[in-house]
């Protein structure tokens, strides 16, 4: 028989990615000015108001106002009948000095400039990759991401669909085969978006929207997906658009946002597994996100060297060990070498570096890279370049530095030697 599998994705305007790009933007400048920053920053936002607490230890001197009125009207949110835009909204900053507990514990070792740097908590991290997409991620949330971010370009562009507001959510399902685990059809395509309020019967707009969806949004999609994505959308799916009829109040307004509420988008969409700790508004120090982007680097190599179609990667610290405390593999059964799990993991543990230091001196995580990473995903996405300026205005510093670092398949070889592939 075949199952379902269901993933969603939020957009850059749900309530609580707009925390998450507030609390990275925040921790972007402070890496800006002074690389060595520890950021642990949380951010709520709701009707009217921005709520930033959390610990930080840096040289560096940020105007935290600045920087979240600037990320609010990145996103979208510049007008007052949004009841939360970046001119009006209040902003509380709760932001104080990191414990001396935590620092002495993540720098006691790091003196000797060997890279002895110590986790700065304990805890699980996994990554996670699959040979169903090009970006080895799962089918159902790359598609649910590849919606949202067309419809955000969509309401951008204020051409073909002018009354779309930022506040959106989508999900996908599909059916797959249950002996190959192969992709047959979308059976269904949730998506929710804001909109502008208008004086039409509720019902004319409701209309409107699915068949402005079905129209002008499903094609575009369509013609970024591979031909063999595109003919799972052949078959008869199911649309649910706008299922409630209207969505006028949105954003922070309609719902108080959180950082760290969208863990799941964030990573594999429900598949694989989750160590539960969240990524955004904290420096690499914290493994919880450094390290679960060296175990999807990992994950994503032994997929595209041809090791395994299906890849599950987990690593473990305990606070101020710089040595992971376990490594775990698990291929679900689809290796492709005559090696047990076990042995697999020992034999590609050995050819990877993954103290906490190395992590980020590998993956160049001392760098203000991760607004970006808050929204459509931390993990699937495209290596790239970005232009970023250490300096001032009146004294520019202009420095390219390398962006998603974590999902270069630049291991492939190494994997493919170590077991003679």
């Amino acid at each position: 028989m075949p199952y379902l599998f269901s993933s969603e994705s939020v957009s850059e305007g749900h309530p609580d990615k707009v925390s998450d790009q507030i609390s990275d933007a925040i921790l972007d400048e402070f890496l800006r000015q002074d690389p060595r920053s520890r950021v642990a920053c949380e951010t709520l936002v709701t009707t009217k108001k921005v709520i930033v607490a959390g610990e930080i230890r840096s040289n560096a001197t940020v105007d935290v106002d600045s920087i979240v009125r600037r990320t609010i009207k990145k996103i979208g949110y510049d007008r007052p009948e949004y009841e939360f835009d970046d001119q009006s909204c209040e902003i509380i900053n709760l932001l104080h000095s990191q414990s001396v507990d935590i620092a002495r514990g993540v720098d006691q070792n790091s003196g000797d400039g060997e890279g002895k740097t110590g986790a700065g908590d304990q805890g699980m991290m996994f990554g996670y990759a699959v040979n169903e997409t090009d970006n080895k991620m799962p089918l159902g949330l790359y598609l649910s991401h590849l919606l949202l971010r067309e419809l955000a370009q969509l309401r951008r562009e204020k051409d073909e669909i002018p009354y779309l507001r930022p506040d959106a959510k989508s999900q996908v399902t599909i059916e797959y085969c249950e002996d190959t685990h192969q992709a047959l059809r979308i059976t269904n395509i949730v998506l929710s978006t804001q909109h502008d309020d208008f004086d039409e019967d509720p019902s004319v707009m409701s209309r409107k929207i699915s068949e402005d969806i079905r129209r002008i949004l499903i094609p575009r999609v369509k013609a970024r997906c591979t031909p063999d994505i595109q003919r799972l959308f052949e078959g008869e799916i199911d649309y649910k658009i706008n299922p409630t009829g209207n969505f006028v109040i949105g954003g922070p307004h309609g719902d108080t946002g959180l950082t760290g509420r969208k863990i799941i988008v964030d990573t594999y969409g429900g598949h694989g597994a989750h160590g539960g700790g969240a990524f955004s508004g904290k420096d690499a120090s914290k493994v919880d996100r450094s390290a679960a982007y060296a175990c999807r680097h990992i994950a994503r190599n032994l997929v595209a060297a041809g090791v395994a179609d299906r890849v599950l990667v987990q690593l473990a610290y305990a606070i101020g060990v710089p040595e992971p405390v376990s490594f775990y593999l698990n291929t679900y059964g689809t290796a492709k070498v005559d090696v047990k799990d076990g042995e697999l993991a020992k034999m590609v543990y050995s050819i990877f570096d993954l103290q906490p230091h190395e992590i980020i001196q590998t993956y160049k995580l001392d760098q203000p890279i991760f607004e970006e990473t808050a929204s459509f995903g931390h993990v699937g996405r495209t290596p790239g370049i970005k232009k970023v300026n250490f300096g001032t205005d009146a004294e520019p510093d202009i420095k390219e530095i390398e962006t998603f670092t974590w999902e270069k398949e630049d291991r492939v070889d190494d994997l493919r030697k170590l077991f003679n592939l």
